[in-house]
């Protein structure tokens, strides 16, 4: 089975916007593992822990073109890798602050360098907008979003790859299906249903009756990666030879479109909580993304070596790790 090329990072200078967000900081420490020297860029630490040396303070939103060439020229990257934006819960206007203005600061700010770096843009399916039943988009398609966040993430896409048409930038754009593991963000779907079976596991283990999981009707059909293997098809983007990505869009995901009413079953099932799910409209807003989500990767095992590696349940268990082992009490958080 042909395996991603994720060696030769050793030595390179990289850096991660958005590196303490939910993949920038798992970037960071894969870099890190690789021998690179990583810079990661954010407004603020990472939630839950100490403050990462290697963390540079910048809030990117605000930061302008001369601050970011900068910073770039200080530094002198060979990757710089985008791992900022906004999502669901924020307003079509900061979704294009973070989506698509902050990608045109940054590419301007790159293209100008002496020695301008690879820049890997990480996208979404959402950009693609409805799939077709039983078959996977390839980057070809036409994309059609129909979400804000899809939309504005799209803007991004088309900024990098006119940067690299006009420019010559090294810029390529990594198309991520739904992306599923630890830490999971709260905001999401998988985030929600994993803190509530969390809850739901203390509860049980102090004699009370968790409440139902409450979810909108799970009509949907998702293509869902692994963090790990996210992580992965990045790190080989990052050392792919020169000339092969530029101007690229490359999907990135499990290839196949998975029921999530299903999953989100089997994500309890997994659990080992004994909890009633319920689905209902009532009371919450429609849903407007595409029922029908899966990518053609074959793109990605041609130009990277690279395809998905972990399990669909691997990818449940992690999420639910972290919520699972702190909702077991112990006699010392039993005190507080």
């Amino acid at each position: 089975m042909p395996t991603a090329d994720t060696g030769g990072a050793a030595g390179l200078r990289v850096v991660v916007l958005g590196g303490t967000g939910y993949l920038g900081r798992r970037l960071g420490e894969a870099f890190t593992a690789d021998g690179a020297l990583v810079h990661l860029v954010s407004r603020s630490p990472a939630r839950g822990g100490p403050a990462d040396p290697r963390t540079v303070r910048m809030d990117l939103l605000a930061a302008g073109p001369r601050e970011l060439t900068g910073f770039f020229g200080s530094v002198r990257p060979d990757v710089v890798v985008n791992a900022a934006g906004r999502v669901w819960r924020s307003g079509e206007a900061e979704m294009a602050a973070g989506n698509a203005d902050l990608v045109a600061r940054v590419t301007e700010s790159l293209a100008g360098l002496p020695r301008p770096p690879r820049f890997i843009q990480l996208g979404t399916v959402h950009e693609y907008g409805a799939g077709t039943p039983g078959a996977g988009t390839p980057e070809e398609q036409e994309p059609a979003p129909v979400t804000p966040y899809g939309r504005t993430k799209l803007l991004g896409t088309r900024i990098v790859l006119r940067a690299a048409a006009d420019h010559g930038l090294d810029g390529v754009v990594l198309r991520l299906a739904n992306v599923i593991g630890a830490g999971v963000p709260a905001g999401s779907l998988f985030g929600m249903v994993a803190a509530h079976l969390g809850a739901a596991a203390r509860a049980r283990s102090l004699g009370r009756t968790p409440d139902e999981l409450r979810l909108p009707p799970l009509r949907a059909h998702r293509d869902i990666v692994d963090a790990r293997d996210a992580v992965d098809a990045v790190r080989a983007a990052a050392v792919a030879p020169a000339g092969e990505l530029g101007g690229q869009v490359i999907n990135i995901g499990r290839g196949e479109a998975v029921p999530m009413r299903a999953l989100i079953h089997r994500m309890v099932e997994l659990s080992g909580v004994d909890l009633p799910v319920t689905e209902a409209d009532a009371g919450r807003p429609a849903r407007t993304d595409a029922e029908w989500l899966q990518l053609d990767v074959s793109r990605a095992l041609r130009l990277l070596r690279w395809q998905p590696r972990r399990s669909l349940d691997d990818s449940l268990l992690d999420s639910l790790c972290d919520l699972l082992a702190a909702a077991v009490p112990t006699p010392a958080n039993e005190k507080e």
